[in-house]
């Protein structure tokens, strides 16, 4: 039995105006996916516990099966786990983005863009290392058991060594407050909050006058005007998936988030060429890939960023597009074979919702579409929000799912 998972991440949505009210799941052609739908278990879960906020470190730990209530700590602690950095208990682990911020005129103290015009691995890591000089030349004592590792992108990883609690620290996304004043959403709490607001601060000062941003400017490009640092936590500990399920699995991701959670859980992370987090991915590599990792794992989970990224820049067609370029060159193939294989199951949802219109994160019930050997068909409907919701199946514990897809019986 060969299992296959593939996460549109942030596929699902709400409709949209120019779409003529349709989501971008029932706007996008997707025959087969729509063949899929046909002899396949539609419904929707739950993968926003209660009192979580809706975001790919919870909802993916949550679509894998495992309860966030019970393994999830933080965010950036399993990203960092994707880097291979060897952390203890007690450290205290962050993301850093690099992040745009409007500077003048009417979009003057904004934040911009989460995702700094989605800087390249090189401009970032050069803009971290300076950065890094900065502050030690600027207030040493403020780096004091602290560290700075690049990761993809504008994602880095800040680890405070130094003894200090975050515990009482509430920090935001900065994908939660598009086009908000970013000033009202730095970090709270006690005065460890503080360390956090100073180092924010002063990279504001600093990034805008680099001159991989002086370049990025002049090219007509968004710059990293600041770091911006959330997702705090500590190192979890998590039972892997092949003690609780007997399978091997592996990861197919562009995203160290998705890297880090299958660090944790046991699975291996194969590397892709070609790869990113945006419309530019090749989409069929990935495809091939995901095949290919069938000859030696159980399980493989095949994790496409691009419909999320699309959402959070307000882009819709480029959404559509990425939709239709998962349906052709991912489940396509991917389906056809499973079927020459034989016996097999494929799930296939989204995380959570991310709203075209709003550029944030929902928790509204994602849902979800589960096919092959031992699962009967609800219905001949195709794959979107609302005939998943029509199904009448809906699960509570996300977290639950993965059961009912590994065993083929809920």
């Amino acid at each position: 039995m060969k299992l296959v998972i593939i996460i549109p991440d942030g596929g699902g949505d709400l409709p949209h105006a120019s779409l003529q009210g349709r989501t971008p799941m029932q706007a996008a052609r997707q025959p087969h996916t729509c063949a899929l739908a046909s002899r396949a278990a539609l419904g929707v879960a739950h993968t926003t516990p209660p009192g979580f906020e809706a975001g790919s470190d919870v909802c993916s730990m949550s679509l894998l099966g495992y309860d966030p209530r019970k393994y999830h700590t933080g965010r950036a602690p399993l990203e960092a786990a994707a880097l291979g950095l060897d952390l203890s208990t007690r450290d205290w682990i962050f993301r850093l983005n690099f992040v745009t911020t409007g500077l003048e005129g009417g979009d003057a103290g904004k934040m911009l863009d989460h995702s700094a015009g989605a800087i390249t691995d090189g401009e970032a890591r050069e803009l971290l290392r300076d950065l890094l000089a900065f502050l030690t030349q600027k207030e040493p004592a403020l780096l004091a058991g602290l560290a700075l590792h690049p990761g993809v992108s504008y994602r880095n990883i800040m680890v405070d060594s130094s003894g200090v609690s975050y515990a009482q620290v509430r920090t935001t996304p900065p994908h939660a407050v598009p086009g908000e004043p970013w000033r009202e959403h730095l970090p709270q709490g006690d005065g460890a909050a503080e360390k956090l607001r100073r180092i924010m601060l002063l990279s504001g000062e600093f990034l805008p006058r680099h001159r991989v941003n002086v370049a990025r400017k002049a090219a007509g490009k968004r710059m990293a005007t600041m770091a911006w640092i959330w997702g705090q936590g500590t190192k979890p500990s998590v039972p892997s998936f092949q003690s609780r399920f007997g399978l091997q699995g592996c990861m197919i991701t562009s995203v160290d988030l998705l890297r880090g959670i299958a660090a944790y859980i046991g699975w291996d992370r194969l590397e892709v060429a070609g790869l990113t987090s945006y419309h530019d991915t090749d989409y069929a590599a990935q495809g091939r890939a995901t095949i290919a990792a069938l000859e030696k794992y159980d399980v493989v989970c095949c994790h496409v960023e691009s419909p999320d990224e699309a959402s959070h820049q307000g882009d819709v067609a480029t959404k559509v597009a990425a939709l239709e370029a998962i349906d052709l060159h991912i489940v396509g193939p991917v389906m056809r074979e499973l079927e020459r294989r034989g016996e097999h199951r494929v799930l296939m949802m989204p995380d959570h919702y991310t709203l075209c219109s709003t550029r944030k994160h929902d928790a509204t019930p994602v849902p979800f579409l589960l096919a092959g050997t031992g699962i009967a068909a609800t219905a001949q409907r195709e794959f979107t929000e609302a005939a998943a919701g029509a199904s009448g199946i809906s699960l509570r514990e996300g977290h639950e799912l993965m059961d009912w897809f590994v065993r083929g019986k809920r």
